[in-house]
Parts: C-alpha cells; sequence; structure tokens
C-alpha cells in the first residue's frame, strides 16, 4: 500500500521539460491535476509540448536554467527573496548535458557549466524562493564497474567511468551538502538506462537504438557484448517522481535513490535476444571494444525505493522493445534517423 501523502505540490517547474522525460513528465503532471511550468532552451525543439501548448495549467519559458535571467522570467516566483504563496511547491531539474558522448563532444568546461553550475544556481534560487523540494535527475552511471559483481545500492562506492558521471556526482554531492541546512530538501534520483516512446523520443539508448538499427539495417553490431545494465521505462520513471513529489519531506530529504527494476537488470547478450525475437531476421556481429568510453558493468539494487516510496516499475523491458517497434513500423516516428533523436549530435552554441 501507498505511503499517506502528506504535501501534494500544485506548481511544478520542469527544468529540460522538452525532453525525453521531461516531455512526458508535463502530460502526467498535467493529468493528475497539477499547474507546470516549463523551462528549456529548446536545442532539440519544441515540439515535443505542441500537445501542452493551449493547456490552462501549462506555461512555457525559453532559456538556459543556468543564466540568473532565465530563472527570473519563470514568473518571478524563484527571484530571489521572493516567497509569494503562490510559487512553486517543487522543482523537477531534468536540464542537463545528457550521456557520455554529449558531454564527451561539448567537453569538461562546457559540461561542468550546465551540469554542475546550472544545477547549484537552480538550487540556490529555489532555496532563497521557499521551494520546498526540488528532484535531481542523476544516473546510476556514477557507479561505474561493480567491483565483486554484486547489484550495487546506494550505499556503494561510486566508481565514474566518464565525464557525464563525474559532473552528476559533483552536483550530487553539491545538493547532499546543501540541503542539510536549507528549506528545500533535494531528492536524488540516479536513473537506470531508460527505454521507451515519448514525445521526444531517443534512438540513442540501447533498447531504442537496437529496436530502430534491427528495422533499419536489419543487422546489430554489439560490443560489451557480456555487460550488464540496468533499464527502466520512461513512463515509470515519470511515476517516481510523482511519488518523489507527494512522500512526506522527511522520507526523502536528502536521500538518494535509484530508479529502476530489479528484473530490469540485463546483459547485452540478453537484450539482443529479445529484440531479435521481436524483429525477425536481424543479424548479430560481434566486435572487441578498440575505444574508451562509458564502461559501465553493472547490476543495480532497487530495494531502497521500493521500501520508501513504494515504487514498482511496470512496463517490462520486453514491453519497451515492442513498443519501440511498433511506433516505428506504423509510422508514428517516421524520422527517427535524424539527429536530433540523439543526444550525441549535441551543438555548442
Amino acid at each position: 500500500m501507498p505511503h499517506p501523502v502528506s504535501h501534494e505540490p500544485d506548481h511544478v517547474l520542469i527544468t529540460g521539460g522538452a525532453g525525453y522525460i521531461g516531455s512526458l513528465l508535463t502530460g502526467v503532471l498535467l493529468n493528475a491535476g497539477h499547474h507546470v511550468t516549463v523551462v528549456d532552451d529548446l536545442l532539440f525543439g519544441g515540439e515535443s509540448l505542441l500537445a501542452y501548448w493551449h493547456h490552462p495549467r501549462f506555461r512555457f519559458v525559453k532559456g538556459d536554467v543556468g543564466d540568473s535571467s532565465t530563472l527570473r522570467a519563470a514568473g518571478g516566483q524563484l527571484a530571489v527573496g521572493n516567497r509569494d504563496p503562490e510559487a512553486y511547491q517543487a522543482i523537477v531539474h531534468l536540464a542537463a548535458i545528457v550521456g557520455f558522448p554529449a558531454c564527451q563532444m561539448v567537453g569538461p568546461q562546457v559540461a561542468w557549466r550546465y551540469n554542475v553550475e546550472a544545477t547549484k544556481r537552480v538550487f540556490e534560487a529555489a532555496n532563497n524562493a521557499g521551494v520546498a523540494r526540488l528532484v535531481f535527475a542523476s544516473t546510476y552511471s556514477n557507479y561505474g564497474l561493480s567491483a565483486d559483481g554484486k547489484p550495487v545500492t546506494e550505499e556503494s562506492q561510486l566508481n565514474p567511468q566518464s565525464l557525464y558521471a563525474e559532473t552528476k556526482i559533483a552536483a550530487e554531492q553539491y545538493l547532499i551538502e546543501q540541503g542539510k541546512g536549507t528549506g528545500c530538501a533535494p531528492i536524488l534520483f540516479r536513473f537506470a538506462t531508460l527505454f521507451g516512446v515519448s514525445p521526444r523520443t531517443r534512438f540513442d539508448l540501447i533498447i531504442n537504438q537496437f529496436v530502430l538499427e534491427a528495422l533499419t539495417r536489419r543487422k546489430l553490431v554489439i560490443y560489451q557484448r557480456g555487460y550488464a545494465r540496468s533499464f527502466v521505462h520512461v513512463r515509470d520513471v515519470c511515476g517516481a517522481i510523482e511519488l518523489a513529489l507527494a512522500a512526506p519531506l522527511e522520507r526523502v530529504r536528502g536521500q538518494v535513490f535509484n530508479v529502476g527494476a530489479d528484473d530490469g537488470n540485463y546483459t547485452k547478450d540478453q537484450i539482443v535476444e529479445l529484440v531479435r525475437q521481436h524483429v525477425e531476421g536481424t543479424e548479430v556481429e560481434y566486435k572487441d571494444l578498440t575505444f574508451g568510453g562509458d564502461m559501465r558493468d553493472i547490476r543495480v539494487s532497487f530495494g531502497k525505493i521500493r521500501e520508501a516510496l513504494d515504487f514498482v516499475p511496470q512496463i517490462s523491458v520486453e514491453q519497451g522493445v515492442r513498443e519501440v517497434r511498433d511506433a516505428l513500423v506504423q509510422g508514428i516516428i517516421r524520422d527517427a534517423l535524424d539527429s536530433r533523436y540523439r543526444n550525441a549530435q549535441f551543438i555548442v552554441q
């Protein structure tokens, strides 16, 4: 049974709300009765928000959240010292340069500015404005390689293998430290690898990418074939965020949660077999990895979030494979090979 709800925020600010998670989360929160303001610089376009454009409880602000003028434009509620009772009750901070390839492409200085410095600015503005809680999107990439092969928990040692993970760890450390003596409660979510369809679907994530390549090339080229990863559907991630927004603050303040499902731990070989079951005629070629990268090989425990928030993902990896396949085959997503569906095509402005 779900824990009793102590606080139901009625106005939520989502940074990066036009992205993979944010564009779906916006609709989920609107459907639940919230007012939602999205802040996004629209690097990948804003078509993902069009379905909400005329919704009476939706508002959009274009801009970079690392810029204080953007936060001021978000309605004044985040202006320093403003404690208007109509201000935001919660912020979901998704805006970032997401993923190892994208961070490598822009380099340490830019990645640090977007992923660490911008997080500090958002949290400071939220705390000064009296916002009750901030949900921060982090990653299980922070764990890197598992030393003993056992599932990692939130207490496991962090062993980042990429610039992306390094920036997320730095942002986490800042939020945890600040959250000890501030009014705004940070809640840190380390997401497993996402999959599934959203208004702004990504095809640079393993499951979605494999399904696309199986359909368009009839062939998968696999590196690190035995490596294990953890997976979670983007809709289930939205559900976890809903729980974090509603949970009693004393249960979640300053807490780190792995977000995923215990039955979502798969090796690449297992993912390949699932794709081949649902996309006939797919050939597989295995190659040695000859370049450095995000060398994750881990299984993750999700017991903490299940215990604290009663979070149980509803959508299996196999369901996700079929969902992505059907969206492509039926032409719902017609231009999936376009670079805007891949964060690695990040363009420095």
